[in-house]
């Protein structure tokens, strides 16, 4: 794997970027599936829908590269019973922004959950997120 180490006011705008993008033509939102993720920005195919969480608009802030997301609503009612495997941020228009990682409270994944089960027709809660750019 490259060792990529990129100067903070690139980190910062590579983190704006993101938040302008998720914040085209309205709010956008996580869209919360089980199963395997599929290539970046790839069709959805087995996945089921689990549920969805919206986000603020503006969906976060950046300080020093890293994305700290603003409060996001929680699914009043999830979708379908299932385990949270990942997300897919996309735009109000739902156009591809990002795949993520989901995890539980503690976690280095960048959605964190008090749980990744989820009922159909209970609450779905994303406790936090972030996204830290570059210098791996």
């Amino acid at each position: 794997m490259a060792h990529l180490a990129f100067a903070t006011t690139l980190r910062t705008a590579r983190s704006q970027a993101i938040i302008t993008a998720l914040d085209t033509a309205a709010t956008g939102k996580f869209l919360l599936y089980d199963g395997t993720q599929p290539a970046t920005g790839a069709a959805i195919t087995t996945q089921t829908l689990i549920g969805t969480c919206v986000l603020s608009d503006p969906c976060g802030t950046v300080t020093n590269g890293v994305l700290t997301f603003a409060a996001i609503a929680d699914d009043p009612v999830a979708d379908a019973t299932g385990t949270i495997a990942w997300a897919r941020g996309v735009d109000g228009d739902d156009g591809f922004v990002l795949d993520m990682s989901c995890g539980v409270a503690g976690g280095a994944q960048a959605l964190l959950f008090n749980t990744l089960s989820a009922q159909a027709g209970g609450v779905i809660q994303i406790l936090s997120g972030s996204i830290t750019e570059g210098n791996m």
